[in-house]
């Protein structure tokens, strides 16, 4: 990761972030007691100095909150560093989180176990630590986003091999909001890989940002960049549901996704551009509809952001850079459709029919009394429908320039300020351009445009296995049996004694390699041996990786001499207690859910009912005083037929049940 304490641009925002983080716990925790306190008592003087307490608490939040939404509007930190005239882009910032001690835990779970000593797993261990703080300060490439997407994968087998599903591991995982700063503690490791995959998401949004703009190369990385944003932020929404803050919510995502894609429609429109816009009758007819599709994407992305409940988190400034940029973009597309209509006059050696079909595919609908080819013919109504759109263009970009006024944010953008003035100033001269007398006649209303464009734009997919990770716990054995699902009797030393040159029995699987057609008389049987025992260790040296050939060229390398061997046996697994647990929001008087953490249900017999599941717990006022850090209601599960699953890092992200 990048160097934390390094002084530029982004670090200090992130700082900012993380001092902010701590300031509204603090506050919220007060908030808390106060309303605690408020209940508890009658006495009417402790009363109103409480009530005094929570209004001073409240508007404390608030002021938090505001600074909170001006970190997640200081665009210009994220933009790329040459001078630009472009509007800038929005990046998200990345969620904060506090240090966790995989130590303790781990070494505790190899031992009990896997019954190995943990001491020889240290290394590995602080490599899991080195990584995870290497991901809470990413660099601002590639290489960032390979290093989380390779922490993600490291966590798919961490969470195989040390999670079982029938208890937690005692691991704190806390992880802040990035739009409120409400921290969320769970013991749920998916919350973890929750937060990681957030943190992909918004760490593309910056790469997309960073491009310059100015050119070809950069504007194309630009596109990629939004696109796979938006991809990871939908992966997150649809594989983890019922996450359990604002940032990370269905609604949340669902609104970030469009912001993203938006964003990338954007830069397409600006690449299509960028050479330059030729003063050209068909030129002119696909830059209106490419640029009215941007501003019916950033309307779209207004429209959600104002919805609840995402309306009460998301920054003001998002949503009403969204207005402008919806209006910014309309106004052009009516000012080159005005274009078109008083610069291009019908001429006899163009193709008129090429022309009717190229402006009638504009419109939705023609105002009453015209047609689309008598306007190409017609020089005076022609020019009236002309001056109609460049009228309706200055609205949208007086709207825009208002709405830009009244945030306080966003009117200490120069560039923006710069880019809206420079597009009003420009169709101001040309309605100038052609004024007349008779103007007061004309009352034709400028029909609205259809929006089109020939580069869709959609979401791009993470490609985790681009990425090649080595599980740092290899040496525990393959995941498929030495997982923390399954449990084993501890290691047993059994002596082969070669009889006729037999060994008694035979060896079949991958690796490791089991006990297969044992004879019982034979001298192993007498020692301990099981059919389907496991062998981990031959002469001492570890075996778990190796498949049946390796293992029967380590007994012929002994010749008549007795071998030392280690086995271990599967051990029955019982019908495991599923356990809910309410996420801690530390009092926070809108807390998205009280989320559940529904593993992963064995499959009932056919034969016999399912008991009814406890009904979800709901979060809400009433219950805020029954906080605690962690809540647990389990919950009896029938007796269920265990059916063996090959296990992979993956296993979890692809079931049905809610994951918290």
């Amino acid at each position: 990761g990048c160097n934390p304490l390094a002084e530029t641009g982004r670090s200090k925002l992130q700082n900012q972030r993380a001092v902010l983080n701590q300031q509204i716990l603090r506050a919220v925790r007060m908030r808390a007691g106060a309303e605690n306190l408020l209940r508890a008592t009658t006495n009417n003087k402790v009363r109103e100095q409480v009530l005094l307490e929570l209004s001073f608490v409240n508007s404390d939040l608030q002021i938090l909150k505001e600074e909170l939404e001006g970190l997640n509007i200081s665009v210009e930190v994220y933009q790329n560093t040459e001078k630009t005239f472009s509007i800038p882009m929005v990046p998200l910032g990345l969620k904060e989180t506090k240090e966790v001690d995989f130590t303790l835990p781990l070494k505790d779970f190899i031992l009990e176990h896997y019954s190995e000593d943990s001491s020889e797993y240290e290394d590995e261990i602080a490599d899991l630590m080195d990584l995870r703080q290497a991901c809470r300060t990413p660099s601002r490439d590639e290489a960032g986003i390979e290093m989380l997407i390779s922490y993600f994968l490291q966590l798919g087998y961490v969470e195989n091999r040390f999670f079982p599903p029938t208890r937690h591991m005692g691991v704190l995982f806390t992880w802040y909001d990035s739009f409120t700063g409400v921290p969320v503690c769970q013991q749920n490791l998916l919350l973890e890989k929750a937060s990681i995959l957030f943190n992909i998401g918004a760490l593309y949004t910056q790469i997309g940002t960073r491009c310059n703009r100015q050119t070809q190369a950069g504007l194309e990385n630009a596109v990629d960049a939004f696109q796979r944003a938006a991809g990871v932020l939908a992966y997150l929404k649809e594989t983890f549901t019922h996450t359990p803050s604002y940032d990370m919510s269905p609604a949340m995502l669902n609104v970030l996704v469009k912001m993203m894609l938006a964003q990338a429609q954007e830069c397409v429109f600006e690449q299509i551009g960028l050479p330059g816009i030729r003063n050209e009758f068909f030129t002119l007819v696909k830059m209106t509809q490419e640029v009215a599709k941007v501003g019916e994407v950033y309307m779209l992305v207004n429209t959600a952001m104002n919805q609840e409940p995402v309306k009460e988190n998301i920054p003001y400034s998002w949503s009403k850079l969204a207005q402008i940029k919806s209006d910014h973009y309309k106004a052009l597309a009516h000012y080159f459709i005005a274009t078109i209509l008083c610069d291009h006059e019908l001429q006899s050696g163009d193709d008129e029919d090429q022309q009717e079909k190229a402006l009638s595919q504009l419109y939705d609908y023609m105002p009453e009394g015209l047609m689309v080819l008598t306007i190409l013919k017609d020089k005076v109504q022609r020019k009236q429908l002309g001056k109609a759109h460049l009228r309706k263009a200055i609205v949208y970009h007086e709207e825009a320039l208002r709405v830009c006024g009244l945030c306080k944010k966003l009117r200490n953008i120069d560039v923006l300020q710069e880019v809206l003035t420079a597009a009003h100033k420009r169709s101001l001269l040309k309605y100038a351009q052609q004024e007349t007398e008779d103007d007061f006649l004309s009352l034709i209303q400028a029909p609205d445009i259809l929006p089109k464009t020939e580069h869709k734009i959609e979401t791009i997919a993470p490609q985790f296995c681009k990425v090649k990770v080595k599980d740092f716990f290899h040496r525990l054995g393959p995941l498929t049996v030495f997982s923390a699902k399954q449990r084993w009797t501890a290691p047993r030393t059994i002596y082969i004694h070669h009889e006729a040159g037999e060994l008694g029995f035979s060896l079949k699987g991958g690796s490791p390699v089991q006990i297969y057609c044992l004879d019982p008389v034979c001298s192993a049987a007498s020692m301990g041996l099981k059919e389907g025992d496991y062998i981990v260790s031959v002469g001492g040296v570890d075996c778990k990786w190796l498949g049946v050939n390796e293992v029967l060229e380590k007994f012929r390398s002994v010749g008549e001499q007795p071998i030392e061997i280690e086995v271990i046996s599967c051990q029955d697994t019982a019908a495991s207690m599923h356990s809910k647990s309410a996420t801690y929001s530390v009092g926070m008087q809108k807390t998205y859910s009280l989320i559940c953490l529904a593993m992963e249900e064995d499959k009932i017999d056919e034969t016999k009912k399912a008991p009814l599941k406890l009904p979800f717990l709901s979060w809400g006022t009433k219950n805020r005083q029954k906080a605690a850090s962690t809540l647990c209601l389990p919950s009896a599960v029938a007796g269920s037929s265990q059916i063996k699953k090959k296990l992979s890092p993956f296993t979890l992200l692809n079931t049905e049940s809610s994951l918290y």
